[in-house]
């Protein structure tokens, strides 16, 4: 197994294991290499300071594959292949929720911190219909739920510099 480390276009460092170098290669240029961060597809190799194994005394022993070195590395290979789905899940749902973000932004009024209060009027018909958004405490969003007022929390992504 070999670990690299990865940078995408927007320069998001990141590790990620692999058989070899061919594996690496293959699955950058098959896409399947996704930034945790940004979900962005276009990985490459950062730079890295190579690995140098020393001994302390003297002349290390003669160093062979281990009985259940095959089946270590297959281990190894398989987490390295989940922990790599669960990277591309990770950065799916950053741009789903990116997405999410956009869409509210544009679609609805901004209320800031008074959500609830709005929500209330637009739920007893003294405000206009619409989608709004905004901030309230857990006990504001429960209280609006008691009264039928049907609230979203949604984890807000901060923004990206790019």
């Amino acid at each position: 197994m070999i670990v690299y480390d990865l940078k995408c276009r927007k320069d998001h460092v990141f590790e990620a294991w692999f058989p070899d170098s061919a594996s690496f290669t293959a699955q950058a240029e098959a896409g399947k290499v996704v930034c945790p961060v940004c979900g962005s597809k276009k990985v490459t190799k950062a730079l890295m300071a190579p690995a140098v194994v020393t001994a302390r005394r003297g002349v290390p022993e003669k160093a062979g594959p281990a009985p259940e070195a095959g089946q270590q590395a297959s281990r190894e290979a398989g987490a390295s292949a989940a922990a790599m789905a669960d990277g591309e899940k990770a950065g799916e749902l950053r741009r789903m929720l990116r997405e999410l973000r956009d869409h509210v932004e544009k679609n609805c009024d901004y209320v800031g911190g008074n959500f609830a209060e709005e929500a209330r009027k637009i739920h007893y018909g003294e405000s206009d219909p619409r989608g709004i958004y905004g901030e309230s405490s857990d006990a504001e969003a429960e209280e609006l739920r008691d009264e039928g007022i049907e609230v979203a929390r949604v984890p807000w992504l901060p923004r990206e510099n790019s």
